[in-house]
């Protein structure tokens, strides 16, 4: 297999993956950007579709891109070489991953987090960090939840912050993006209690019942929870704290709150 080889910055593919890190571009093009070997791989077995993989110069001929590019290839990608210092505009790193892919993204709705196994489930309500998204997506994926709901207006899962802090959970979570009205629905008909970390807990974590059906329902960094939609749970629950520090930064939180689901699971 012969990739394209591009070495212009003026090249429309470098503008187009550099937009990438934009949210308009993303909306657009319905694509979003992954870097690193390890990530671009396992976006591919995952089944994902890669638009394109572009492999840097100092990178051909090492068996593991090869394979890469021989897995993309027969999936129907665009496979392209360029020199490191194109990589490094299109991601704005010093020192880039040698394989990055624009992937095509994916938008389920919560129907599609019904089937499950472990009947587990993160929601997060008005998130903003990235950073956090993406860290609790890789959270839900170590304890193997059954998927992540975002509601209301949260921070965009296939920006390029969040990628990166998924460390690749990006491929293995799923996750869909509700309302809260819609979100309620969808609860009630799975029979899932809902739990949320809140200052205003009343039942210390560890104490609260998690081993049937549950949503851990997580709140906006800075401003938290509103009244009603902490009126809407059936559980409070209230880390402990000691020291200084007044609260969790949001992603701790979640797991903290994931792993004792999962504790009372048994670690099943």
């Amino acid at each position: 297999m012969t990739p394209e080889i591009i070495t212009s910055p003026t090249n429309p593919l470098v503008k187009s993956l550099r937009a990438l890190d934009r949210k308009k571009a993303r909306s657009e093009t319905g694509l979003f950007l992954a870097e690193g070997a390890r990530l671009v791989e396992q976006g591919l077995t995952r089944g994902w579709q890669a638009e394109t993989v572009l492999v840097s110069q100092t990178a051909q001929g090492r068996d593991y891109v090869s394979a890469i590019m021989e897995k993309a290839a027969a999936a129907g990608s665009r496979i392209v070489e360029a020199p490191e210092r194109l990589i490094s505009k299109i991601t704005q790193k010093d020192n880039p991953q040698t394989v990055i892919a624009a992937f095509r993204q994916k938008h389920r709705a919560l129907n599609d987090l019904t089937a499950t196994k472990t009947g587990l489930w993160i929601a997060l309500h008005e998130v903003r960090d990235p950073g956090n998204l993406g860290t609790i997506l890789r959270t839900a994926d170590c304890a193997g939840a059954s998927g992540v709901i975002l509601l209301e207006t949260c921070c965009d899962p296939y920006s390029v912050e969040t990628v990166r802090a998924s460390m690749g959970s990006i491929f293995d979570t799923p996750f869909a993006n509700a309302t809260f009205d819609a979100f309620g629905a969808w609860r009630s008909h799975q029979g899932a209690r809902m739990v949320a970390a809140s200052v205003n807990g009343t039942v210390r974590h560890d104490r609260i019942d998690m081993t049937g059906p549950t949503v851990i329902l997580m709140g906006n960094e800075q401003a938290g929870l509103p009244d009603t939609v902490e009126a809407a749970c059936d559980d409070l629950a209230l880390i402990p704290m000691r020291g200084g520090a007044d609260s969790l930064n949001l992603a701790q939180a979640a797991a903290i709150m994931t792993y004792e689901a999962w504790r009372q699971r048994g670690f099943a």
